[in-house]
């Protein structure tokens, strides 16, 4: 299932603050799939917690996130949104 690649539509991203989560559309094999990225990943790839920067972070790690979410989507494709989480990270 997570063969292709993911193409992230970064006009859909949104930092949900108060659920601590970065939400997005992407698209992989001709599917889209909605996305909600934890803090906590974006934490382990800076070393920071967001702190009204979480967009800017995701961005700064665009790559990084779009291999987690293949692995989440991998993991579970039937979830709605497909939490992507510390632990997808290779």
């Amino acid at each position: 299932m997570a063969d292709g690649q993911l193409e992230i539509d970064t006009s859909s991203v949104l930092d949900n603050i108060d659920a601590e989560l970065v939400e997005f559309t992407g698209e992989v094999d001709g599917d889209d799939y909605e996305f909600a990225v934890q803090y906590d990943l974006l934490e382990a790839l800076s070393g920071d917690r967001p702190d009204g920067d979480a967009v800017d972070m995701f961005n700064r790690f665009i790559d990084q996130v779009a291999e987690a979410a293949l692995s989440a989507l991998g993991r579970n494709s039937d979830a709605n949104p497909i939490v992507v989480s510390e632990s997808d990270l290779e």
